[in-house]
């Protein structure tokens, strides 16, 4: 199970950060990510992470601005986000995989079979 927080409303400008906790099987996947989905568009990829050896992939509308970490320990993981702009508004969501998918598909829904339940991202 994934379960996402810290979704909600910031300015143009600001910071928000987002937690994804797994619990269960998603608890200890290959590779984890973010995702987001405005109104009326498809779900696009902004980040992921291998989690055996940490390496980052971002979408180049983030690229900067936007932070993936995670705490073993506590089987969560995080999205820091700077520098918030207004076409960052969506519902944002967590994505495991048991797999490890290629670089070149890293980014896409396809590749990932758990998800969480969204939180959804305001910027103003």
């Amino acid at each position: 199970q994934l379960v996402e927080s810290g979704g909600g409303t910031a300015q143009a400008r600001g910071s928000l950060r987002l937690s994804c906790a797994a619990s269960g099987y998603t608890a200890n996947m290959n590779c984890m990510a973010w995702f987001r989905q405005a109104p009326g568009m498809e779900r696009v990829g902004v980040v992921a992470m291998y989690t055996s050896d940490q390496r980052t992939y971002y979408d180049d509308s983030v690229k900067g601005r936007f932070t993936i970490s995670q705490d073993k320990t506590e089987s969560a993981f995080y999205l820091q986000m700077d520098s918030l702009k207004l076409e960052d508004t969506a519902m944002y969501y967590c994505a495991a995989s048991r797999q490890r998918p290629y670089r070149a598909t890293i980014l896409r829904p396809g590749d990932y079979a758990y998800w969480g339940q969204g939180t959804q991202v305001t910027v103003s």
